[in-house]
């Protein structure tokens, strides 16, 4: 009788810590996986870009950048592993609104067009246009683009501005092929973001191709995520608020934009937290 007591209080036990670990197991994929509609449990599956530093791109076969590293912080705090994927950005709303990835980040700014597709985590950047050009070209100013040969990435908000403007642009699939038309002579001018603009013409423009002028956009940049996770979105802003807090942001902005001056009306995340302002 005892030897049946002893048999029943080790089974107990058993089913005990089993159910303790099945119960830890639940909490932790509630928390970052089903819960958050997830491709993967604990995992953060991000397309992005593999071109266009400083902003994202691939180094040493690491996919790195601003927006690149942020979401590597925001992930950080959602106890989340990021997964990056390289696409082109003609492709990547889709491919997030379509279930291919988790989150898009490639220095994405918000429009009411691109709404139509995705849902946007709150703005954890603001951007210039750019005007990339070659030092003979003789152009300074956007207003001299009518009748030039002018190139943009294919689906942009740069693509947008071009458009809107009736300059009839040629467009291609990444920064680099829009670099190599300057570089060719095979276009006149780029308009381009100009942070990316800029740092390629430094490093990649082979002493002929310059950013020319740029000025203010109007529209944050944000992450994309697919329109029909909303849990996702939100754990996304609160985490980015998290960062802005305890200064990853401004490390970051320090970073990679360094002596860049922030916009008086800009403030990153929900517009709540505190922030120190990035040294310009």
């Amino acid at each position: 009788m005892r030897a049946f007591r002893r048999v029943v209080a080790v089974v107990g036990a058993i089913t005990l810590t089993a159910a303790m670990v099945a119960c830890g197991s639940d909490k932790k994929d509630s928390a970052a996986g089903p819960d958050l509609g997830l491709m993967q449990s604990g995992t953060l599956r991000i397309g992005t870009l593999t071109d266009a530093p400083p902003n994202v791109y691939v180094k040493d076969g690491k996919f790195t950048g601003f927006d690149n590293d942020l979401i590597t912080a925001v992930a950080a705090k959602l106890n989340l592993k990021p997964e990056f994927v390289g696409t082109d950005f003609s492709a990547l709303l889709s491919q997030v609104n379509g279930g291919q990835f988790d989150l898009g980040s490639s220095s994405i700014t918000v429009t009411e067009a691109r709404k139509k597709t995705v849902a946007f985590s709150n703005g954890y950047d603001f951007g210039y246009l750019g005007l990339n050009t070659t030092k003979d070209s003789g152009i300074t100013k956007f207003d001299q683009l009518p009748g030039k040969r002018v190139v943009v990435v294919q689906g942009t908000v740069q693509d947008d501005y071009a458009t809107g403007k009736g300059l009839n642009p040629v467009r291609v699939p990444n920064y680099n092929a829009a670099l190599g038309q300057l570089k060719a002579g095979t276009a006149d001018a780029w308009v381009s973001p100009a942070e990316i603009g800029e740092k390629m013409a430094k490093e990649q423009g082979g002493g002929t191709v310059i950013l020319a002028a740029k000025e203010l956009s109007d529209a944050p940049m944000a992450f994309a995520v697919a329109k029909n996770n909303d849990k996702l979105r939100e754990a996304v802003n609160k985490a980015l608020d998290e960062v802005i807090a305890d200064g990853t942001w401004t490390k970051l902005v320090e970073q990679y934009y360094p002596g860049r001056a922030v916009p008086a009306n800009f403030k990153p995340g929900s517009g709540s937290v505190k922030f120190t302002a990035p040294k310009a």
